[in-house]
């Protein structure tokens, strides 16, 4: 066994107690649950650590194990301020492990040159905010996710484990609402710097290839989304239906482009 493959699989592992705890109904902002959180993102941020060393990756393992690290550290921050922000956790760490998962199996895929661009700090930021910006969106996902499953079990009216287990429907769209919100912000933010720096590069704004196109579409999706619901009111399953095209427009435009690179095009 490689130790690369020994760091993910020890990465996967970690995230194995945050889950086993949240569908246990281990939470309520409890001191096991800070500790679990606190293993679930020691993992990824070794594996990180010793694989980029100190030099950014470009490889798509490594993009993955970068977007669960970003997600843990977020998720503990929306348990951190918000009541029920921790019971997003049952459908959050079983979506990272199979994050990881996949991470583990590409691992070995053939990586692209760094480009010398990314040793620049500026990029470096962009591409920062771009991780900050996925992660983001994710919990934004899970929580429109535990929308559409708690007004399914509503509807059937059938209680179930994982049901019980979620916040209220109104406290899932809260969450959602305001996570939408600050990724929007922050997608914005690095919509403007990609142009930036598109703009020093080419002397173009924007370069219309399928990244930035599905990013753009995804930014416009969420804005939509964000405007309907403060001036209809959108809500419930069709407001969690539509952030969820939003989520597979911008993993298509961040990860999926990065899986055809190195996957395909390599």
């Amino acid at each position: 066994m490689t130790s690369s493959t020994f760091l993910s699989i020890s990465a996967l592992f970690a995230l194995v107690p945050a889950t086993i705890g949240a569908w246990r109904g281990i939470g309520n902002r409890s001191v096991l649950f800070w500790l679990l959180t606190v293993v679930a993102a020691a993992g990824p941020l070794a594996l990180i650590a010793v694989r980029f060393g100190g030099v950014w990756s470009t490889g798509l393992s490594e993009t993955l194990w970068v977007t669960v690290l970003a997600s843990v550290l977020l998720f503990a921050l929306v348990a951190g301020v918000s009541r029920e922000g921790w019971r997003l956790s049952p459908l959050l760490f079983p979506y990272l492990i199979l994050l990881g998962i996949v991470a583990a199996i590409w691992e070995q895929a053939p990586r692209g040159p760094m480009p010398d661009a990314l040793r620049d700090g500026w990029i470096l930021f962009h591409v920062l905010i771009a991780v900050l910006t996925y992660g983001l969106l994710t919990l934004a996902a899970i929580a429109g996710l535990a929308v559409l499953i708690r007004e399914h079990s509503m509807r059937a009216r059938r209680r179930s484990t994982l049901s019980d287990l979620l916040p209220s429907v109104a406290d899932a769209e809260r969450l959602q609402v305001g996570l939408l919100a600050a990724s929007e912000i922050v997608l914005g933010l690095g919509v403007l710097t990609g142009m930036g720096l598109q703009l020093l590069a080419t002397g173009s704004l924007l370069a219309f290839d399928h990244k930035t196109l599905l990013t753009l579409g995804g930014f416009v999706v969420i804005g939509g989304l964000l405007f309907a619901h403060y001036r209809t009111g959108l809500r419930g399953r069709k407001a969690a239906r539509i952030l969820l095209v939003a989520y597979l427009l911008v993993t298509l435009g961040f990860p999926g482009v990065k899986f055809v690179q190195d996957v395909f095009l390599i």
